[in-house]
This record gives structure tokens, C-alpha cells and sequence, in this order.
């Protein structure tokens, strides 16, 4: 694949034919905005935010979707790329909640900050019907507002492109135009293929989608993020605690092409599966039955106690006396080291693992 040079802001840069604008501009660190845009999805090129000029013919092109060509002369901040952009930002926000205060999105929403650095206050259009569509909350875990969507695609992409769930998609057409499932349903009908995975609200880049158990729970900015690995399975996938007042209050994805799940992938468990971690009935100390009754002992404790019957147990009956049952939420390493330890240490093939059954 041969390469060409574009210049950007009077910036040579060199990229692959392939490349778009977009690509040629975040190549030298020139910022462009996008609302629609996720690198790891298909292009849409319909939100407009990412015009920029073609400083020769004066023409607005759509950053994202616009394919370099050799000796290009591309302008991103111009009078006329800034008020494009508004004016983009402007249709948006006419049929758009003005809301901003009570929506769980604030200080979330890429929307609301684009329209804050383009300082575009209200908009010349009008605004829309209030209520314009139903709000969909029957499921437990996402609530879904239309009213809110800004047809940005970028839910449906990655449902059908990531996930390959095909759970939503666009329905009807002009104003009426929206997200939704089969038959404008709730994501938890009977016959809805959602798996609830929350990639759609990872995606979205205003309040339409968001998680309902953190409702009311804590705004962005009060949210600590604590990156660490799933803990129900084997895969690893990578996934971001965001915590309030050390409690949980939702799961994020992390994107990066060097982890199990470059594009933030996770399934219902690991989005939604986190109450355990608070529940009162949650074991956090080993146990020992001692007089018929279980009392809390040290790891120490614990450990001698449990190598001293399974050593009593070989001795006396042999170590094929002795099984294992290993668990798929344990590492590959670890599962490896368990049956080593059962095969090698006390005699045993007797030797299974959880997801088997």
C-alpha cells in the first residue's frame, strides 16, 4: 500500500492511501470533532460536526468519511468550517431535550460539550415536541429515551458490527425517524435478541441509552475509575469500576486493541452482575465449622487446616480418595497450576472443571 501527503493546517503529513482526513488529521494531533465517529466501527459521516475546508474549491468535506488524495490542502478551523459546525449543532439541539440539568448523561455527554465549546446557547430553530416518543424502561438494566437520540448510528453499529446481536436498528423515517427494536418494543421483550452487554450505552454520546441501576447514583465527574479484570470467567476482559463513596455504581468499558476485549465487549455479568460485591450474605473471610458452627479464621489458618486433612486423607486412603473441580472463572494459569497441584501433589486424576457440566 503506497502512501501520499496531505497538508493539514499548513502541516505536512504522509499516510496510507486509505486513510481519511480524520486519520491524517489525528495523525499530527490536530483535534477534529465527531459525534457519530468510533474508530473501531464502520463509517457513517451523518452528525457533520467533523467538516472541515478544502482550502482550493472552499468545499466542506466530512472529515471522517472523506478519503485522502495526494497534495490535498485541508483548513479544520475557518469562519466557515466553525459555522458549519454550529449551525450542525443547532439542528441538533431543535429536536433535542432541553434538559440538561436532570438528564443522567450531564457532564457525560459529548453533545452537551461541543455545544459548550462552540458556545451555542439555544437554538434558531425552535425546539421539539415535548415528548415526542416514549421512553423505554420495562428491562431492568437500560433505559432508553429517544427523545434524546441524535441518530448518530453509533448504537446500531456496534450491536450488529461488536456484538453481532442485531437487537436495534432504525425505523421510520424523516421527524419520526429512531432507534428501536423489532416492532418498537422494550430491549427486554420476549423476542428481543439483546443480550444486554451495554455496548450501546458505552456508545452513546448523550443520554439517550444509559444504565437504570445507576440512576440517580452520581455524576461523571464524582465517579472514581478503577480499571481491573472481570471476575466471572476465564477470558480476562478489561473492565472500569466507576465508584462513588466506595460503592459501585456502574461498569465502563476500556478500549484497547491489546486486551481480550479491545472494543470494551463484555456480557450481561460483567456490565450488570456487580451487587455481589456489597451483599451482606457475601463471604469475605475464610470459614472453619468448629463445635457445628462456622467461625472466621485467617488465610494462615485455613490453609494449614485444609493441607492437613487432605494429607490425613492420602495417607489413609489414598490420593484417589481425593477430587478436584476446578472453575471457569479462574485464569487458564491457574486452572493449569490446580490440576499440577491435584495430579502431582496428592495423587489424583480425579479432576474436573465447572464449565464441562
Amino acid at each position: 500500500m503506497g502512501t501520499i501527503t496531505v497538508t493539514i493546517d499548513g502541516q505536512q503529513v504522509e499516510v496510507d492511501q486509505q486513510a481519511t482526513l480524520l486519520d491524517a488529521a489525528n495523525k499530527v494531533d490536530i483535534e477534529i470533532p465527531t459525534l457519530c465517529y468510533h474508530p473501531d466501527l464502520t463509517l457513517h459521516g451523518s452528525c457533520r460536526i467533523c467538516v472541515v475546508e478544502d482550502a482550493e474549491s472552499g468545499n466542506l468535506l466530512a472529515s471522517c468519511a472523506t478519503p485522502v488524495t495526494d497534495g490535498m490542502k485541508i483548513k479544520t478551523i475557518t469562519d466557515k468550517v466553525i459555522e458549519a459546525r454550529k449551525m450542525n449543532l443547532e439542528l441538533l439541539l431543535s429536536d433535542h431535550p432541553n434538559d440538561c440539568m436532570t438528564c443522567e448523561a450531564d457532564g457525560a455527554c459529548d453533545l452537551q460539550e461541543l455545544v459548550y465549546e462552540y458556545d451555542v446557547s439555544e437554538p434558531s430553530f425552535g425546539l421539539m415536541e415535548e415528548g415526542k416518543f416514549e421512553v423505554k424502561n420495562e428491562n431492568p438494566f437500560i433505559e432508553f429515551d429517544s427523545n434524546k437520540c441524535i441518530l448518530c448510528g453509533k448504537c446500531v453499529r456496534v450491536d450488529n458490527e461488536v456484538q453481532c446481536s442485531g437487537a436495534i436498528d432504525f425505523i421510520e423515517r424523516g421527524f419520526s425517524s429512531k432507534v428501536a427494536v423489532p416492532f418498537d418494543q422494550d430491549l427486554g421483550a420476549d423476542f428481543s435478541s439483546c443480550v444486554f452487554c451495554g455496548q450501546c450505552v458505552e456508545m452513546c454520546p448523550t443520554g439517550a441509552l444509559t444504565y437504570k441501576p445507576a440512576k440517580g447514583q452520581g455524576r461523571e465527574y464524582e465517579l472514581e475509575k478503577v480499571e481491573t479484570t472481570c471476575p466471572y470467567c476465564g477470558v480476562g476482559c478489561q473492565i472500569e469500576l466507576q465508584v462513588k463513596d466506595n460503592k459501585i455504581v456502574q461498569v465502563g468499558s476500556i478500549y484497547d486493541e491489546d486486551h481480550p476485549n479491545p472494543v470494551g465487549e463484555t456480557c450481561v455479568k460483567g456490565r450488570f452482575a456487580y451487587d455481589f460485591v456489597d451483599h451482606p450474605e457475601r463471604l469475605t473471610k475464610p470459614l472453619i465449622k468448629k463445635d457445628g458452627e462456622f467461625e472466621e479464621v485467617s488465610w494462615d489458618e485455613a490453609l494449614d487446616y485444609t493441607a492437613q486433612k487432605l494429607g490425613k486423607i492420602k495417607e489413609e486412603d489414598g490420593g484417589e480418595a481425593i477430587a478436584g473441580l476446578t472453575s471457569a472463572r479462574c485464569s487458564n494459569e491457574e486452572n493449569y497450576i490446580f490440576q499440577k497441584f491435584m495430579r502431582g501433589a496428592l495423587g489424583t486424576n480425579s479432576v474436573d472443571h465447572c464449565a464441562r457440566l
